[in-house]
């Protein structure tokens, strides 16, 4: 089941070159039923059945939910919220400017949060 989801989210991954907004290697693996980024040994982005998820600054996380764009990242329905994530749900794969948008924003604040 995680096969599609990871070869989608590596598909995006070498569209946007994601490689030139870090300055350490990022790091696709597969996780329960999808895919996974880190960089930095931080999860900054995943792509699962429940959609596109994104680490991100606190104030966006809340302004993208309470906007209804986005919604919180659980990984079960019966689990915790993970703090600091957004879930996309059906996102548009095709829409690489607004997904290179999220990423970037997820490399900075992956590099605040590390310094």
């Amino acid at each position: 089941m995680a096969k599609p989801y990871y070869e989608q989210l590596n598909k995006l991954i070498r569209q946007l070159n994601l490689e030139k907004y870090v300055p350490n290697p990022l790091a696709l693996k597969h996780f329960f039923s999808g895919a996974a980024l880190y960089t930095d040994d931080v999860l900054c982005a995943s792509l699962s059945p429940m959609g596109l998820a994104f680490k991100l600054k606190p104030s966006e996380t809340n302004e993208l939910i309470d906007s209804g764009q986005a919604v919180p990242l659980k990984y079960f329905p019966k689990g915790h919220i993970k703090k600091g994530y957004v879930l996309f749900e059906s996102p548009d794969l095709d829409d690489l400017r607004k997904w290179e948008t999220y990423f970037q924003k997820t490399f900075i604040e992956i590099e605040n949060s590390v310094l």
